[in-house]
């Protein structure tokens, strides 16, 4: 595995948000793909975001950015260096503390959420850039140095937005910086094919059905990007040096390596699925990405041999599984991929789902999605390691350390960039398909992004695009 990856993130607040604005706008400008993450106050009831109803889903997803808050926004530009080795990145990040001036809910398992990942709710209070939600009050959005005016400049930069599960992020980016939001989705998704004319790319449907990764939650797809081996071209990526002044507002953060499997401790397997577990930081199992990630390397190869000592087997005329014919009528060159274990027992599988984590889940996991939905895509029966039980106290307080909306955006932005590598002219098009597609928890099909014949945008939405583009859409 590499060794560990240090990733600058400049804390941006309103006593040097005017400071750092010409720097911020250039990154923008000048960037290849502009990667995005936020934290928010709260989410509203989690069963109404996951209706049946894609169009009730929006309007619970509504009624929260209306009613809550956007906590802090991170940015990621990614700008590729033509003069560098293939696949190379300058990387800016910037992690913007917000305060909303109007009244917003906040809810106690957000707070709760936040404090244990470190967020400071002080210096939000008391440093905060503050900002307006919904349509202009006054002033004008592109002018002054203020976060609405800086949205406007991201749109003006017509890049490819990123984001991870990026529905509900972008419901909150439109109503708390450009507009009150329209009650309709198709008018919604009408409005945003046109603010992001150079596409936008959700990087959950991504890892979903692109990479199609054990697991799809942030945390786990970067590792898994970041340490891919020799599966696929590296990306690789370089920052600012930040020197004097400048360095007062840099957060280092840092992305350990891990060399070997050697002295794991258990892994606790809730949070192996759906990058969250109840307990938090007081689990006694590990919530180690890196641990995970080559406990998954280990099954697949076990996996691998036991498909392969079965096949041999057949071929020699022994015994076959009873459950065989889950196999009939499927293309021979597909068998060996089937994420069927013949050799497990019930006994086996009894005790792979096991819950070491027994108070009640919450509906939304680390993505906001839902966990029932979730399982039902992705496989949880992973064999735990042996090792200590009991997690220390680093352990937890790195843990605590690296989620912010900066770092989540250059994770996002990094597993972006992996995926957009270009192997052979054959995959140069792939890419292409998860254009304006967004990721919705326990579909099997995404959102698109798209404005249709039956479809019109808003009224508010082409004001802005005549103040945006001056006409010229």
């Amino acid at each position: 595995m590499e060794s560990s990856l240090v990733v600058p993130v400049i804390d941006v607040q309103n006593d040097n948000f005017k400071e750092l604005w010409p720097a911020m706008v250039v990154a923008i400008k000048t960037s290849s793909f502009l990667a995005l993450d936020t934290e928010l106050s709260g989410l509203g009831n989690r069963k109404s975001l996951l209706a049946e109803s894609i169009e009730d889903r929006y309007k619970a997803i509504c009624h929260a950015a209306r009613s809550r808050s956007i906590l802090s926004l991170g940015i990621a530009c990614y700008k590729k260096l033509d003069n560098k080795a293939a696949d190379t990145y300058l990387v800016q990040v910037y992690n913007l503390t917000l305060l909303c001036s109007e009244e917003y809910i906040i809810e106690p398992q957000s707070v709760h959420f936040l404090v244990q990942h470190g967020f400071d709710f002080n210096k939000q209070y008391a440093h905060g850039i503050p900002y307006c939600k919904g349509n202009n009050k006054g002033g004008s959005d592109d002018q002054g140095v203020h976060i609405r005016a800086l949205f406007t400049e991201l749109l003006r930069a017509r890049k490819p937005l990123v984001l991870h599960n990026g529905l509900i992020d972008m419901a909150f980016l439109y109503q708390s910086f450009y507009a009150h939001l329209p009650e309709r989705l198709a008018t919604f998704t009408a409005d945003l094919s046109e603010m992001f004319p150079a596409g936008i790319y959700d990087t959950k449907y991504v890892t979903e059905f692109e990479l199609r990764l054990t697991a799809s939650y942030l945390e786990y797809a970067y590792k898994k990007c970041l340490t891919s081996g020799g599966t696929r071209p590296h990306v690789h990526v370089e920052f600012c040096q930040y020197a004097g002044h400048m360095s007062t507002y840099v957060d280092y953060r840092v992305c350990p390596a891990v060399a070997s499997a050697e002295a794991q401790t258990v892994i606790c397997p809730r949070f192996s699925a759906f990058g969250w577990c109840s307990n938090g930081t007081q689990c006694p199992l590990s919530h180690d990405t890196d641990l995970i990630i080559l406990q998954d390397e280990k099954g697949k190869e076990d996996k691998r041999k036991k498909r392969k000592r079965h096949r041999e087997k057949r071929r020699g005329g022994g015994d076959v599984a009873e459950d065989s014919s889950i196999f009939n009528g499927a293309p021979e060159n597909k068998i060996a991929h089937m994420e069927v274990d013949r050799e497990e027992t019930p006994d086996d599988r009894q005790k792979a789902t096991a819950d070491p984590c027994p108070e009640t889940e919450p509906l939304m996991d680390s993505d906001r999605n839902s966990q029932h939905n979730e399982g039902e895509n992705m496989k949880t029966d992973r064999e735990a390691l042996g090792g200590h039980s009991a997690r220390t106290d680093a352990q937890k307080t790195a843990e605590a350390g690296t989620h912010r909306a900066g770092f989540d955006a250059f994770m996002t932005g990094y597993v972006f960039a992996y995926s957009s590598v270009e192997e052979t002219e054959a995959e140069q098009s792939w890419l292409s398909t998860c254009l304006n597609k967004v990721y919705l928890s326990g579909k099997a099909a995404p959102l698109n992004v798209v404005k249709s014949t039956f479809s019109k945008s808003s009224k508010a939405h082409m004001q802005k695009m005549e103040m945006v583009w001056g006409g010229r859409m």
